[in-house]
């Protein structure tokens, strides 16, 4: 960091699909998902990336499993990814639920 002139911390960005399931679409669409961990791909033919594990559980059992995620605890951002496909009003509902029902409990502003 001082060696390549920073005056200041990096910051730490991580990125994770989270999902609230607050009522039966929310189940519908996300309650069935089991490969829950990060995955690798390739972005090009020469060049690999880590895409962040997903999460999708009541609020209560949401929050427990965030908070073991050593990424999400060192991370001072952290990137919401959500599904475009299911339209605005829907992932309006995505990111309110985690507002209202998970955010508060880890801090999160």
């Amino acid at each position: 960091m001082e060696k390549a002139g920073h005056q200041r911390e990096p910051r730490v960005s991580v990125s994770r699909s989270i999902f609230a399931l607050t009522n039966d679409q929310d189940r519908y669409y996300f309650g069935n998902e089991t490969n829950r961990t990060d995955k690798v791909g390739m972005i090009e033919a020469d060049r690999r990336s880590i895409f962040g594990r997903s999460y999708a559980a009541e609020p209560d059992v949401l929050i427990r499993e965030l908070a073991m995620d050593e990424a999400i605890r060192e991370a001072d951002t952290i990137l919401l990814t959500i599904p475009n496909t299911l339209g605005v009003d829907y992932n309006v509902h995505i990111l309110s639920a985690i507002l209202e029902h998970v955010a508060p409990d880890l801090g999160w502003r």
